[in-house]
């Protein structure tokens, strides 16, 4: 599921406000159990937008392994 801007934004009014239900952009309502509940699901929201902006970006990374033979 790709996951919005306004997603966030809800979460993080949830949070601030104390509210443990939420109703995101593609009208599913979720009930929370607890606060840390609530800020697992804006880690995990959160992160799949940054993924989302860096493919979007072009920007790709490589990682290139530097091995030494320790002689």
């Amino acid at each position: 599921m790709a996951y919005q801007q306004s997603d966030l934004d809800r979460l993080d009014q949830a949070i601030s406000s104390g509210i443990r239900s939420v109703t995101f952009a593609d009208g599913r309502r979720t009930e929370y159990q607890s606060l840390d509940h609530l800020l697992a699901a804006r880690g995990v929201i959160e992160a799949q937008l940054n993924m989302q902006a860096q493919a979007t970006s072009g920007l790709s990374r490589r990682r290139t392994p530097y091995y030494r033979s320790g002689l």
